[in-house]
């Protein structure tokens, strides 16, 4: 018993001369696990950062770190100053050599791009986030605050200011507009912004309803006869999708037809509608003028 004693002894006085020498291994500056369920960490915070999804280039520039970009992907393009970065083509099949060429800390992209694995291959380390859901967004922005080497509860300090801007958006609206019914169409298809979508958890928190349920997935390809089945109070339009009042078969029997009840997005707008960003407040803006405007 002694001589197992004395051996925990010497061995702790090991450990504080490894520490006293510098010896333990190097600290880290963060380490997180990311969206594919990987542990990503560094020593220090990145300098040159490349981002591969827009919701995330928006979301970095608004925690004020824009000038660590140095490439985004092909469809980035707001703050303006992040049009003037090497594009680097789709977030899913990216420009590999380009990355490459640019020597990042670390690239950013969505849990299902194609180009983790091959970038790793390279050495470069990437981080996958891709936000799908205000509770995601919530958690990416808190991430991004820890990865940037940000005050601590920076990226949350953001994201109250986001929910408080949505509480607002709410308490504006008129009980007229609350009671709307809403089918909101993200793209040709028709392929429709269901409940558990991130634009339709944004209609959520401004009071309106959706015709789409989440039971049918985030983002249904519906049949046009389905939607006048629903027969929505408004009809909301992202700009890809201009033409379908003039395609889609049976919708000029739609009362919201009908009656002019239909707000067709501009495509700056439609950029500010379905990213899952820190834009989401001027998203909640654009809604509420729509069914203010629509429900009178």
């Amino acid at each position: 018993m002694a001589r197992g004693a004395g051996r925990v002894r010497a061995f702790k006085r090991l450990i504080g001369l490894a520490l006293q020498l510098g010896l333990c291994l190097p600290s880290l500056a963060w380490q997180v696990v990311d969206d594919r369920g990987v542990r990503v960490s560094q020593a220090q915070p990145p300098a040159r950062l490349v981002s591969l999804l827009p919701s995330l280039t928006e979301s970095i520039c608004a925690l004020g770190q824009c000038q660590r970009l140095v490439g985004v992907d092909e469809y980035s393009n707001y703050p303006a100053e992040v049009r003037q970065l090497p594009g680097l083509g789709a977030g899913l099949a990216p420009n590999i050599e380009a990355i490459v060429a640019l020597k990042p800390d670390l690239v950013l992209l969505a849990a299902s791009s194609r180009a983790s694995q091959r970038l790793e291959s390279l050495g470069i380390q990437v981080l996958a986030l891709e936000p799908r859901s205000h509770a995601d967004l919530q958690r990416a922005l808190q991430t991004l605050g820890q990865v940037l080497g940000l005050p601590p509860a920076q990226g949350e300090r953001l994201w109250q200011a986001l929910d408080a801007g949505l509480l607002a958006s709410a308490k504006a609206l008129s009980p007229a507009a609350r009671r709307a019914r809403v089918y909101f169409e993200v793209g040709r298809g028709p392929y429709a912004a269901s409940e558990s979508s991130f634009i339709g958890q944004t209609l959520a928190r401004l009071g309106a309803g959706n015709v789409v349920p989440a039971a049918l997935g985030p983002f249904p390809q519906l049949n046009p006869e389905w939607v006048v089945r629903a027969d929505p109070d408004v009809i909301m339009l992202g700009s890809r999708s201009q033409q379908a009042l003039t395609v889609y078969p049976g919708w000029s029997a739609l009362r919201a037809v009908r009656e002019g009840r239909v707000c067709i997005f501009a495509p700056d707008e439609s950029d500010v509608l379905v990213r899952p960003g820190p834009r989401l407040v001027e998203a909640a803006g654009l809604m509420a003028r729509c069914l203010e405007e629509k429900m009178r």
